[in-house]
């Protein structure tokens, strides 16, 4: 470890990470409402010197990008998080948004996914500012919004022509694990039609919520035409998310003595590296249109993405991500870790379980930015978000292993 990598790493702050994490942790940012954490992180930047950009990625609604500015002509580096968190679950036994810490865990709602990631980010960029090292190229701190929704907000900034040579996302997948692969999202509403009227004259009506069962055990037996990947086995996969139905479009659920007539489930699928969306669709109707033929009074309808009117719905697909193992940003990663650890990575590539999900470094990929996730894990059984934490010196690890990256990275001439 050389001289100026001593001065970085010294840097690296338990206490002003805590500080930082429980901050965000008391700030709610469910997804769409993430303007208030987008406001305090904007605040926290400016007065260290970095350049700003409070992203306007819909009408009132905002993320922070944070650059901490190079000298000129070096090679870039992003590294990414987002502040959109999870909903609430029923099983909570703390106060989800007063932080806690016992041992060598922080508990509080969102840390898990992801403000620990975030914080990890945003102090490994702290880590390089405070040591007085001057970078060659730019360090972009990108604290997105509406991950969890299809990434909205990486979407958003990669349509803004933002880019960097290269990029980390600090998913909470485990610090002694650089993911280079995972599965594709696509979400969609699927809509069964009845005809109404009241319970005491049946004649005439259908009810859309029983065929909709019919739709759903349906659904259970697709069969999805694709290559099978020993290292996902047990992708691709379909579940049905949610269920709501009623009278009328506005799915009126105070009626219940009408027969109701719209009903409507979605439906998230998880599929393979060389599946499409096209084959998937085809895969579901070939389910479906069998039961129109047998039931004329069954009519279905996909939507793809689903109504606008459902807050916080999935619009974008997230496609599969599969980094060769060889690329520059891996090798780099995996090396700063040896140099923090003193011993390689535990796994490099598919590290199942947290490959079977999705994230923003598809949108960073397919915007031609080589990337890879890295960040904080949690103890086993709190990725459900049941009173979710998130482990303090996995924290500091990716700090540090983020910190000496970006110190190789931003100081190397651009290519």
């Amino acid at each position: 470890m050389d001289h100026t990598q001593h001065q970085v790493l010294a840097q690296v702050d338990r206490d002003a990470m805590l500080d930082l994490a429980s901050a965000l942790i008391r700030i709610p940012s469910f997804k769409t409402e993430e303007t208030p954490v987008a406001r305090f992180l904007a605040d926290f930047f400016r007065p260290r010197g970095y350049q700003v950009d409070l992203q306007e990625i819909e009408p009132g609604r905002f993320q922070t990008i944070a650059t901490l500015r190079g000298t000129g002509g070096g090679a870039s580096l992003m590294l990414n998080g987002h502040t959109d968190i999870n909903a609430l679950t029923r099983r909570w036994r703390r106060d989800p948004w007063t932080p806690s810490v016992e041992g060598d865990l922080l508990y509080g709602h969102g840390i898990q996914n992801m403000k620990g990631g975030l914080t990890s980010i945003i102090m490994a960029a702290e880590a390089v500012r405070r040591s007085g090292i001057r970078l060659k190229g730019d360090l972009v701190v990108a604290c997105v919004a509406g991950e969890t929704q299809g990434g909205e907000g990486t979407y958003a900034l990669m349509q803004s022509g933002l880019r960097t040579d290269m990029a980390v996302v600090a998913e909470p997948f485990g610090a002694d694990n650089l993911v280079t692969v995972h599965a594709g999202i696509v979400h969609m509403a699927i809509h069964t039609y009845g005809v109404t009227g009241h319970i005491g004259r049946l004649e005439g009506t259908v009810n859309a919520i029983q065929k909709m069962t019919t739709v759903i055990n349906a659904l259970r037996r697709v069969e999805f035409r694709h290559a099978p990947r020993p290292d996902m086995p047990e992708f691709p996969r379909l579940n049905v998310g949610s269920i709501i139905g009623g009278r009328g479009n506005d799915y009126v659920l105070v009626e219940p003595p009408y027969i109701p007539d719209l009903c409507t489930i979605m439906v998230d699928v998880h599929f393979l590296p060389g599946m499409t969306v096209d084959g998937i669709l085809t895969d579901i109707r070939r389910a479906l249109d069998p039961l129109t033929a047998q039931d004329q009074e069954l009519r279905y309808a996909i939507e793809m993405p689903p109504p606008d009117f459902f807050k916080g719905r999935r619009r974008l697909v997230m496609e599969p991500l599969d980094v060769p193992l060889d690329s520059d940003v891996v090798r780099t990663v995996a090396r700063h870790y040896r140099t923090v650890t003193g011993q390689p990575p535990k796994a490099i590539g598919t590290v199942l379980p947290f490959s079977y999900t999705a994230d923003d470094t598809c949108h960073l990929w397919k915007a031609g930015i080589p990337c890879l996730l890295y960040g904080p894990g949690v103890i086993k059984g709190s990725a459900d978000e049941d009173d979710s934490c998130v482990i303090i010196s996995d924290m500091v690890k990716v700090t540090k292993v983020l910190a000496l990256t970006a110190l190789d990275v931003c100081s190397r001439e651009h290519s």
